[in-house]
């Protein structure tokens, strides 16, 4: 069977696994020609399968040597379809851990429901050594069901309509878009969502069981953007959301500290197309700019080199303790926030139109790197090679 991408705007229908499993071998490439990682051993990542925890995990595994479980929500082949990307990025993932002697467990279900913690709680004890050293939430979703109800985010603004355009990928065309002023009990529930609660109850539940070992340290990926994008990621719903998830950092720091001797950061990255990057309004434009500058200047990242970067340079640099900005986060998106970089993209801004966004972004690198985060795309694979749709069903995270 041969397969082709089908998008519907900025959303994948289907993935190519041969393809994801190139891309993951291809990160993994990247990461065993770095240097070591002197850094945690046993790592709890809650939304493993894509974007920056998927790139943590492979660094951390590759480079660090960690034995490493991971969460993800993600849909296995069934009469609709073969699947999610992140269904065979956790299958693939675990195959390049083992060849490694390492464990790679997947744990596929709700990271929000306290019937998942009890789970992996159990696994720690029973079959991981008892203690895990980090804990990485990376956890991109939209809906969160808890006991007293079910929450919805939504991205809009806080101030007042904001007016702009946004890249659909389906039609590859620049369109106009209008973000909303969001209500109060939509900014709360977006907070319910993206904030830190689910991040405290997860390191609560972690601490109660004894599992954390001394010493371990919590992450938690966010960002904060220029001045640009302020109006829809800083002071908009979801920079409401990323505020709550600051200073829930800022309260577990100081709870790892007296029980563990630990600690918790907020990492604050650069802009990148990730599966829920695309979603965010008005955003589209900056982003392709962003890849288009940062290149010219060669100092582009995708996830696996901001990963790597994080843990070698930032979280366990070999050369002095963790690296901090004055309000105790670590930032990996200097780069992007240089005055060369933001100075180039404010005088370029204004000159892309509908038009021309094609030749003014680097929009074919961001459409590239939203196939690639689903198989498609990859370098060295042959699309015409027809799929072994059995072989692929009977494959297991």
């Amino acid at each position: 069977m041969l397969i082709s991408p089908q998008l519907s705007g900025n959303i994948a229908r289907n993935c190519h696994p041969p393809g994801c499993k190139a891309y993951l071998q291809q990160q993994a490439d990247y990461i065993q020609q770095q240097a070591p990682i002197n850094g945690a051993k046993k790592v709890l990542i809650l939304g493993a399968s894509s974007g920056f925890g998927l790139a943590s995990r492979l660094s951390l595994a590759l480079s660090g040597g960690a034995d490493t479980i991971g969460v993800s929500f993600e849909r296995g082949p069934n009469e609709k379809g073969l699947g999610s990307a992140g269904w065979y990025n956790n299958i693939f993932c675990k195959e390049l851990a083992e060849q490694q002697g390492l464990i790679a467990k997947n744990f596929i279900g709700d990271a929000f429901d306290p019937g998942m913690r009890s789970q992996v709680i159990d696994y720690i004890k029973q079959e991981f050594a008892g203690k895990v050293d980090l804990v990485i939430y990376s956890l991109a979703t939209g809906k969160r069901k808890t006991e007293s109800g079910q929450w919805q985010s939504v991205l809009k603004t806080t101030d007042k309509p904001l007016h702009g355009f946004s890249i659909n990928l389906e039609t590859e065309q620049l369109e106009p878009q209008t973000v909303e002023l969001a209500s109060a009990d939509e900014v709360e529930a977006t907070t319910k969502v993206m904030g830190g609660d689910e991040w405290r109850n997860w390191i609560d539940a972690l601490q109660q069981a004894e599992v954390l070992a001394p010493a371990c340290k919590t992450i938690a990926y966010s960002y904060v953007g220029p001045e640009r994008t302020a109006a829809i990621y800083r002071d908009g719903t979801i920079g409401r959301a990323k505020q709550h998830l600051h200073v829930t950092a800022q309260e577990l720091n100081k709870q790892l500290q007296s029980q563990v001797g630990g600690n918790a950061y907020a990492c604050v990255c650069k802009a990148l197309v990730t599966k829920a990057s695309v979603y965010i309004p008005v955003m589209s434009p900056y982003i392709a700019l962003l890849y288009q500058v940062m290149k010219e200047q060669q100092k582009h990242e995708e996830c696996i080199e901001q990963a790597y970067r994080l843990f070698s340079q930032h979280l366990y640099p070999s050369d002095g303790p963790v690296r901090l900005d004055e309000l105790d986060q670590l930032r990996i998106d200097d780069l992007e926030l240089s005055p060369q970089v933001q100075q180039e993209i404010d005088s370029r801004y204004s000159t892309i139109t509908t038009d021309n966004f094609k030749s003014t972004t680097d929009f074919t690198g961001y459409k590239t790197a939203f196939m690639r985060l689903n198989g498609f795309a990859v370098d060295g694979v042959d699309y015409q090679e027809p799929c072994d749709i059995e072989a692929l069903s009977q494959l297991q995270p």
